[in-house]
């Protein structure tokens, strides 16, 4: 074999073939889909060459660009700032513990499977999907949400019944699982949020995961057994109950990774007088549908997706509803609705609240309200993790995280799936799993401890330098820093229509707040990412009818 793991993190193969339009064959699906490493191309190509059965149909003048092509990526290779990422050792099979069967579970899961690992994944729901499993009973829990640092949290989706996706369905597939119409479901393009459910369970059964999965058991511990070499074959002790049993299971894994998402743990503002206001007071993670509000005084607090969402729902059944926002510079499709909507309010941030149901605000106003919901986002939570201090949260920063996914003193053996946010997440949980599976593997491997750790400080203080809140220090929303990260592993770049199609949605939303879901202008785009790879050469027949 050619060795040359590496050249995938300085280039894709996959954009010379596209430039040679060498696209429709069988071999370059398997490249995109990492069945096949881009030194196993190479081999294949020159050896069907020498026996006249070309994989590929194209000129002598095609193969012999192509052989140089790689000729010269593999004298880049002694140069190459990630060199030391990959090696030619494989890893014996490993025991793989995968904590959550959400979308970032799954596809660690389905990578993890392809690299040949044994793995279990716990999942404390029935069903495959994390937060994309919508569950309407939320009788009995803390409104607050505060009893979700201990065990008696039962409600763990924060999705509401009318919840839409804000983003379009096609940008958010994996790379070889298009997110395509089916006959019989929800057919729009910013579909309801069983859509995506559904997503997730074709997903699950194409690829043969649920086998893997132990569904209604949650995890209770994770601890270091064995610290062997400290970060190379460490030993985990992981503890789990199933529902409804008081048996608690040990088990021993190699590796684990923690797939639990950053939607179940609410996080809540520090206001005056808010233990004492005698009113309904909750979170929006425990709102589900607008009857309840009914001819009521309502405040929402948070001017977020999920706020401005709640809030437009809640004019039709609410008297008043006041939409209070840290600023008041507000976008021009909120101020569309406010406009439209007699009894919507935009105001400041809270001064304080009153035992009599008084909310005074900054500015000196002030209404007297019924419930107040907070839609305030949510805080990173891990209960179950015990890593002796090497792993801690400090004002919603988790780390220290070499790239938001390795603790450099437990790496690669424990790894974190979907901690980064505002990104468009599917694809980047798709880089995340391969770089995870691939290290465990043997296929690659880190940077030395200390560098992980500068890297680490180094990106804490561009962060500080630019003015961004340590609370925010995972808010990323930057597509060169997914491509970079997909360097790592040599994952494709995010396509160019994807990237278009996100600014497009964001665009229309801040214009048209209420009716971008339905009404769009991005015809040209969607026929650009309808001729796409993703969609033409990783569709089959299969995908385009019900599972």
């Amino acid at each position: 074999m050619i060795a040359c793991h590496t050249l995938l993190n300085m280039l894709t193969v996959g954009s010379y073939l596209k430039e040679e339009k060498l696209t429709n064959n069988a071999s370059y699906n398997l490249l995109l889909n990492g069945q096949l490493m881009l030194e196993e191309l190479v081999f294949l190509t020159l050896v069907s060459f020498r026996s006249n059965l070309l994989t590929f149909n194209f000129s002598i003048k095609h193969l012999t660009t192509f052989t140089q092509y790689a000729s010269n990526l593999l004298t880049l290779q002694s140069s190459n700032p990630f060199s030391h990422t990959m090696v030619s050792v494989r890893n014996p099979p490993r025991n793989v513990c995968v904590i959550g069967a959400g979308p970032s579970g799954l596809v660690a899961a389905r990578e993890l499977k392809k690299e040949g690992q044994k793995v279990v994944v716990l999942e404390q729901n029935h069903d495959v999907g994390g937060q994309w499993l919508y569950d309407p009973k939320v009788e009995g829990q803390d409104p607050l949400g505060k009893d979700t640092m201990g065990s008696g949290l039962t409600v763990h989706s924060s999705i509401y019944d009318s919840l839409r996706l804000t983003s379009p369905r096609e940008i958010m597939g994996f790379t070889d699982f298009p997110f395509l119409i089916k006959k019989g479901r929800d057919t729009r393009r910013f579909p309801g949020h069983k859509e995506l459910f559904l997503y997730l369970k074709d997903f699950c059964e194409w690829f043969g995961l649920r086998e893997m999965i132990r569904f209604n058991t949650k995890v209770e511990y994770v601890g270091i057994l064995d610290y062997g070499a400290f970060g190379e074959d460490l030993k985990w002790i992981v503890k789990s109950k199933v529902k409804d049993s008081d048996e608690v299971i040990s088990e021993v894994f190699d590796a684990v990774v923690v797939a639990t998402g950053h939607y179940s743990y609410p996080r809540l503002p520090s206001i005056k007088g808010m233990d004492a206001w005698r009113r309904k007071q909750m979170h929006s993670h425990l709102y589900r549908v607008p009857e309840p509000f009914r001819d009521q005084v309502v405040v929402v607090v948070g001017n977020s997706l999920s706020g401005q969402d709640i809030a437009m729902e809640l004019v039709n059944v609410a008297k008043e509803i006041h939409l209070s926002s840290k600023s008041l510079n507000v976008s021009e499709g909120l101020s569309k609705v406010i406009s439209k909507h007699d009894n919507l309010h935009l105001r400041p941030t809270i001064e304080c609240l009153h035992e009599d149901g008084r909310v005074v605000f900054v500015d000196g106003s002030g209404i007297t309200a019924d419930t107040i919901i907070y839609c305030t986002g949510y805080s990173y939570a891990f209960p179950f993790l015990d890593t002796k201090g090497a792993i801690g949260i400090d004002d919603d920063r988790v780390g220290p995280l070499y790239e938001h996914t390795f603790p450099p003193s437990l790496a690669p053996s424990l790894s974190f799936i979907g901690i980064p946010r505002k990104l468009i997440g599917f694809p980047f949980f798709e880089s995340q799993a391969k770089w995870i599976a691939q290290l465990l593997s043997g296929k690659r491997s880190l940077p030395p401890r200390d560098e992980m750790m500068k890297s680490i400080q180094e990106f804490y203080k561009s962060r500080e330098a630019a003015g961004i809140p340590k609370h925010n220090t995972h808010d990323i929303a930057d597509f060169e820093y997914c491509d970079k990260y997909g360097d790592y592993v040599g994952f494709p770049h995010l396509e160019e229509w994807r990237k278009d199609l996100c600014i497009s949605a964001l665009i229309n939303s801040d214009v048209n707040l209420e009716t971008y879901r339905d009404i769009y202008d991005d015809e040209e785009l969607l026929q650009v990412a309808h001729q796409s790879p993703h969609f033409t050469q990783l569709e089959h027949e299969a995908l385009s009818s019900s599972l």
